[in-house]
């Protein structure tokens, strides 16, 4: 039924104007209005790929990860970004834990990294395998 449906994503933010800087000028990510939609804009990431962001005051972040960036090398992003003023999360307890960097490393997995947004969504950088 849907074999052919241009699907995207969406996910909240509290504040729309936050979250375009960050994700324009901390992360690089090309940012637009949404057509016709007043108060929405899009990430356009590679592939084509269009994310919608919408405003919602009440934001409540998600406990989990929003969205994913794949990285040929998750410790030189990592550094980048911290640079920009990223901070990463760290994590000691759980199934995942992390360096003091924020890396988590090894368990079956790619090299991975979190991190939040403005309102507090988690998005991170893991390392493709090539």
């Amino acid at each position: 039924m849907f074999r052919n449906s241009h699907a995207f994503s969406s996910f909240a933010v509290k504040d729309l104007e936050k979250a375009r800087k960050f994700y324009r000028d901390t992360l690089g990510v090309e940012v637009t209005d949404v057509p016709g939609m007043s108060g929405l804009m899009q990430l356009h990431l590679a592939g084509g790929t269009k994310l919608m962001v919408y405003p919602k005051p009440d934001h409540a972040p998600a406990t989990f990860t929003v969205l994913n960036f794949p990285v040929e090398n998750v410790e030189r992003a990592v550094d980048a970004l911290v640079e920009r003023g990223v901070k990463f999360e760290i994590y000691k307890d759980g199934p995942v834990k992390t360096d003091a960097k924020g890396i988590a490393r090894g368990g079956g997995g790619p090299s991975i990294a979190w991190f939040r947004d403005p309102s507090g969504n988690i998005l991170s950088v893991l390392e493709e395998k090539r």
